[in-house]
């Protein structure tokens, strides 16, 4: 690719960043990165009356969770600001001039009760809502009436009323719509401030954008877009629309689905890598077999001409497996070092925050026991909870009684491993395991029977990381103590801890 490549992410902070949307940023950071350009970042605050108070600083914090940096941009600055289109109100205000002294726009007087009085006859007798252009073709006396009654006030643009306008889309090749069919829109709002049409189009004209990359939803919007950088006399950019986001159901991606904030998925224990990685092939992909690919991978790759044609699905359970695969490969201090925000918030919210206090020398003896078993980092809790309890929490429907045992032989079992365990000189797992296997053999149990056991009354769990490794982690005097309970549940409950 030759030209520079200068693309933008354009947000408007009326809610906290969603996939929909950081996907775009996404994408666009990729393409600058890859052909060494510029990624900008800027606000569309323009509907002032949907903003929503910390949205700005939710979208920054959004990108910088995922490590997308900024070129240009709100913290940043460059040649190009101010980057918050509030702040550029003089500019909209120039070019709504130029296009209305070229007869390209023309000032709107229609009351807000005649356009919806239009809009219900239109639905009525089936024809596509639009503006019929009344104010259009006012005369000039009829313009002086209405400026001197005082009443508010819109720009529109004068589509053309023949021809098609078309554009060579990146991923969906050349589109083309019939101009007749395509309204007057609202350019400058009666406020001042401009609609997303002429904004959008003045402002990637003035910071000299180059690509475009943005939801298929826009598609419909680009004619109007094509139309207006060509009557202020604008280079367009190149446009790639990228294909809808849906649920698993195929139906429009929703919260259900996961079209919830990107800081949701950063509380909920996902790795931005795995994330970023996760959201590339929404729409993306290398060839027909990669998956897990890394970060200079993806930029060292990244190309408009692998984007697909088709809706993507976002799969909640494929985004879970990604993130297990990235937490696999973390050395074991590091996946410390990040599971313990989240453990330390569960501790406190278990009341063990002051009883316990988080002793990383002693997470580093757990992650190497739950890292193969934990998808994200707040299941790090539900792995390891009985690592802090004094007392486990026995999981609903586990039974201390192994098929084949009676009381009887339940509560020998435990009181014989409690015997042992208080004798062994070490330890440490591999001594344990054989002095429990020869202890089991000696009562008649089956590995199953005893370990089995053993496990829900050390764990409280039937499926844990090993049982001899969790052991050596929790120590001698923990362990004798749960084994006791366990002991003194037998023979007050019969072991049934459903």
């Amino acid at each position: 690719m030759a030209e520079n490549v200068r693309v933008r992410y354009a947000p408007s902070p009326t809610g906290e960043p969603h996939i929909g949307n950081i996907r775009a940023a996404l994408f666009s950071w990729l393409l600058a990165r890859r052909y060494g350009g510029e990624f900008l970042v800027r606000i569309e605050d323009t509907d002032q009356e949907r903003l929503v108070p910390g949205s700005v600083e939710a979208i920054l914090e959004g990108l910088r969770w995922l490590d997308i940096d900024w070129d240009e941009g709100p913290e940043v600055g460059g040649p190009y600001g101010p980057y918050f289109q509030s702040e550029r109100l003089d500019l909209y205000h120039q070019a709504t001039d130029l296009l209305v002294r070229a007869g390209n726009a023309y000032r709107c007087y229609c009351s807000r009760e005649r356009l919806e009085q239009m809009r219900e006859e239109q639905i009525g007798r089936n024809a596509s809502p639009g503006y019929d252009g009344r104010c259009r073709s006012l005369t000039d006396q009829e313009r002086e009436y209405l400026e001197a009654e005082g009443g508010p006030a819109v720009v529109r643009f004068a589509m053309p009323d023949s021809g098609v306008t078309g554009v060579d889309d990146e991923v969906h090749g050349y589109v083309e719509w019939q101009n007749e069919l395509l309204d007057d829109f609202v350019i400058l709002k009666s406020d001042g401030f401009p609609t997303y049409h002429l904004a959008v189009v003045v402002d990637d004209h003035a910071m000299e954008i180059s690509h475009v990359l943005r939801g298929e939803e826009w598609l419909p919007s680009t004619p109007r877009h094509l139309q207006l950088y060509d009557a202020l006399g604008y280079q367009p950019p190149r446009f790639a629309h990228l294909p809808t986001i849906l649920g698993p159901d195929k139906e429009k991606l929703s919260k259900r689905h996961g079209a919830t904030s990107i800081l949701d998925y950063r509380d909920d224990g996902y790795l931005p890598q795995a994330m970023v990685n996760f959201m590339v092939l929404l729409g993306w992909s290398l060839d027909d077999r990669t998956e897990v690919m890394s970060r200079q991978t993806l930029i060292d790759n990244f190309s408009l001409g692998r984007l697909g044609h088709s809706s993507a699905i976002f799969d909640r359970d494929k985004l879970e497996w990604m993130n297990g695969v990235y937490i696999r490969e973390m050395e074991c201090k590091d996946l410390a070092d990040i599971a313990a925000p989240f453990l330390a918030d569960e501790l406190v919210k278990n009341g063990l925050g002051n009883q316990v206090p988080l002793d990383p020398d002693y997470l580093i003896k757990i992650v190497p026991l739950i890292q193969e078993r934990v998808k994200t980092l707040k299941e790090v809790w539900t792995r390891t909870g009985y690592f802090y309890q004094e007392e486990v929490d026995y999981e609903e429907g586990v039974t201390l009684i192994q098929k084949g045992m009676d009381n009887a032989s339940a509560r020998t079992a435990l009181d014989k491993a409690a015997e042992a365990l208080g004798s062994v000189n070490s330890f440490e797992h591999q001594s344990l395991e054989e002095l429990l296997r020869a202890t089991g053999e000696v009562l008649g149990l089956s590995p199953r029977q005893f370990f089995g056991i053993l496990r829900v009354a050390v764990t409280g769990r039937k499926a844990t990381p090993p049982l001899f490794e969790t052991m050596e982690v929790l120590g001698r005097d923990l362990v004798l103590r749960r084994v006791a309970k366990a002991s003194e549940r037998v023979n007050a409950a019969g072991g049934s801890l459903v």
